[in-house]
C-alpha cells in the first residue's frame, strides 16, 4: 500500500506528465517580438532554442483561447533557428497576443497594438533609442556599460510600441579589449544578437508591444559603405560582401521589411495623427568623403577632426588642443568631394520616393526616423549627412518648402544633441534655421561621446568640446537646445491631434537633465 506521501508524488508525476507545453518555457529563451506593426498586420518574431517545427498561435485573448491565426512553421539552420510570420489580416486599432511553440516548450507570451484605422484620432505614446552592445569586458561575465536600463525604463511607460533604431548590435565593439575579432561572417553576427537579447531588459521589451527595428553602421562594420573596402578600425573587405552577410543576419534577428530595390526604407501610419518615414541610409550611398585619406590632417595622418568648420573656428580649438591639427587647412580636394552633388546619401530613387511620399502625407505629423545626425555640429562628419551636405541641403529646402509640421529622430552618435536642423550655422552669413527640429538620443548600452572625445583627444576634450561649443550660441557654438555628451538615454515621443511632444529620457525614465521638452503645436 502506498504512502500518502507517495500518492502525492504519483499524483505530482501525473500532472507534470500531462502538463501543456508550458513545462519547458525556456524553449525560446531569447524572447519573442512583433514587428513592422500596421493596422492590419505585423511580423511575429521568435528564436527557437533547435531547428525543427515551430507552431505559432495569435489571439485576441491573453490566455490564447480565441485563437485568430495558427501557423506552423520551421526552425532552420540556414536562419539560426530563428522564425518570423507576417500575420495579415488583423483588425485596426486592436491588442493581440501571441506565443510560440516547439515539442513540449513553448516561447514568452508577446503582445502588440495594431495601429489605428487612417483616419482615427488616437493619442500615441512611444519611445525609441539605439547603439547597444551589451558584450562583457575580457574574463567577465557581465555586460560591461549597463544592465539594460534604458530598455527597462521604456517598457516600464507602457507605450503604444517601441523603437530599437540603429547599432542594435556591434560587429566592432567599443569595449575595451574587445574589439577583436570584428564579427564579419553571417554566424559571427548571429552570435552578437544573441549576446544582445539575454540581456533580459531588451528581451522583455521587444515582446511587450509592438517592436519596430533599423540598422545603422555597427551591424555592418563602423562608418560603413558599401561602396568602400577599407575601414577606420584596420578592417579591409569588399563592402558589397560584407553587406549581404550583414543583411541576412540582420534579418534573421529584426522583424523587418527589405527588399532589393527599397532596402529597409519604409513607413508606417498610426491613425490620423502621426505618420513615420524609416530612412535607409547605408544601402545606397556613396563612399564617404575620407576614403583613401583624402581628408587626412597633415598634424595627425587621420581624417580632420572638422573638416567644415570655418578656419577661425579651428583655429581657437586648434590652439586648445594642439594634438588635434585644427590649426591646419584643409584640403580643397576633402571639402570639394563633401559638396560634390553627384555624390550621393539615400540613393536617387529612395530620396524621391520619400520626397512624394512626405509630402503628400495627410497625417498631422510626419516623423522622419533618420539613422545619423542631419542638424549641423561638425565633428567628424563623414559618416553624417554633413559629409553629404549637397544632398543635406536638398532634403532640407524641400522639407521648409513643402511639408509642415515634421521632425527628425534620430540616434548613432551616443549623445543627447536637439537642434534646429540647420541649412548653415558657423558659416558667412550667419545661422540659417530650416524650422525643422533633429533630436538625437541615446547611447542605450555603448560609450557615450564624452569619453569617445576623451579618447581620441585628451582627458577633458569632451566637456570642453560640450562647454565651448556646443552648448555656446553661434558664432561662438553651434548653440544646441539641448546638449548632453555622458547619459545613457532615450527618447519619449507623444502625439495627439493638437501637438508633438518629444522628452530626452536617462536611463531611470526621468528628463535629462537641461534638456526641455520639446513641444511641437500642429499648424494647419
Amino acid at each position: 500500500m502506498r504512502t500518502p506521501v507517495a500518492i502525492v508524488l504519483s499524483l505530482v508525476l501525473l500532472a507534470l506528465a500531462a502538463a501543456p507545453a508550458s513545462a519547458t518555457p525556456s524553449a525560446f529563451r531569447l524572447g519573442v517580438a512583433a514587428g513592422d506593426v500596421t493596422s492590419s498586420s505585423a511580423i511575429v518574431w521568435g528564436k527557437a532554442n533547435r531547428t525543427g517545427r515551430v507552431r505559432l498561435v495569435v489571439a485576441r485573448d491573453r490566455r490564447l483561447k480565441r485563437a485568430r491565426r495558427r501557423f506552423v512553421l520551421r526552425a532552420l539552420h540556414t536562419n539560426d533557428a530563428t522564425v518570423q510570420r507576417r500575420v495579415r489580416g488583423l483588425g485596426p486599432g486592436r491588442r493581440y497576443w501571441f506565443r510560440f511553440y516547439q515539442g513540449r516548450g513553448r516561447s514568452q507570451r508577446g503582445t502588440f497594438r495594431t495601429a489605428p484605422g487612417r483616419h482615427q484620432d488616437r493619442l500615441i505614446n512611444f519611445a525609441y533609442t539605439g547603439d547597444t552592445d551589451f558584450n562583457s569586458a575580457p574574463g567577465q561575465s557581465q555586460p560591461y556599460w549597463n544592465n539594460g536600463e534604458v530598455f527597462r525604463a521604456m517598457r516600464n511607460e507602457g507605450n503604444t510600441f517601441n523603437i530599437h533604431f540603429g547599432d542594435t548590435i556591434y560587429s566592432d565593439s567599443e569595449i575595451p579589449g574587445r574589439l577583436n575579432p570584428i564579427a564579419l561572417t553571417t554566424r559571427s553576427k548571429w552570435a552578437k544578437y544573441k549576446v544582445n537579447l539575454e540581456n533580459r531588459q531588451l528581451r522583455g521589451l521587444r515582446g511587450s508591444a509592438g517592436f519596430y527595428s533599423h540598422w545603422d553602421d555597427h551591424e555592418f562594420i563602423n562608418d560603413f559603405s558599401q561602396q568602400e573596402s577599407t575601414f577606420s578600425n584596420g578592417v579591409n573587405i569588399k563592402g558589397q560582401a560584407l553587406y549581404g552577410r550583414s543583411v541576412r543576419a540582420f534579418r534573421d534577428y529584426a522583424p523587418i521589411t527589405y527588399s532589393h530595390e527599397n532596402g529597409i526604407y519604409r513607413s508606417f501610419r498610426w491613425g490620423n495623427n502621426l505618420e513615420m518615414f524609416y530612412l535607409d541610409q547605408r544601402s545606397f550611398r556613396s563612399a564617404k568623403a575620407d576614403d583613401g585619406g583624402r581628408c587626412d590632417n597633415p598634424e595627425t595622418g587621420s581624417p580632420d577632426v572638422a573638416p567644415t568648420a570655418p578656419q577661425s573656428t579651428r583655429d581657437i580649438f586648434g590652439a586648445a588642443i594642439p594634438s588635434s591639427g585644427l590649426d591646419k587647412p584643409v584640403s580643397p580636394a576633402c571639402l570639394q568631394t563633401i559638396r560634390d552633388p553627384r555624390r550621393t546619401y539615400l540613393g536617387r530613387p529612395q530620396m524621391e520616393r520619400f520626397k512624394d511620399a512626405i509630402a503628400n502625407s495627410d497625417a498631422r505629423f510626419k516623423v522622419i526616423m533618420n539613422e545619423l545626425p542631419i542638424q549641423q555640429y561638425y565633428a567628424l562628419p563623414y559618416d553624417r549627412w554633413e559629409g553629404y551636405e549637397a544632398e543635406r541641403q536638398e532634403l532640407l529646402k524641400f522639407l521648409r518648402a513643402r511639408v509642415k509640421n515634421t521632425i527628425f529622430l534620430t540616434t548613432d552618435v551616443h549623445a543627447t544633441l536637439v537642434n534646429d536642423a540647420r541649412l548653415k550655422t558657423l558659416e558667412s552669413g550667419g545661422p540659417e534655421n530650416s524650422g525643422i527640429f533633429d533630436f538625437t538620443v541615446g547611447s542605450a548600452a555603448t560609450e557615450n561621446l564624452e569619453s569617445e572625445f576623451d579618447r581620441a583627444l585628451g582627458e577633458g576634450s569632451g566637456e570642453l568640446a560640450d562647454s565651448f561649443f556646443f552648448e555656446p550660441d553661434p558664432p561662438l557654438g553651434v548653440g544646441m537646445r539641448c546638449s548632453n555628451l555622458n547619459a545613457f538615454s532615450y527618447g519619449h515621443v507623444r502625439v495627439s491631434n493638437t501637438r508633438l511632444i518629444v522628452d530626452s529620457r536617462d536611463r531611470d525614465g526621468n528628463t535629462l537633465p537641461d534638456c526641455p521638452k520639446l513641444e511641437l503645436p500642429y499648424r494647419p
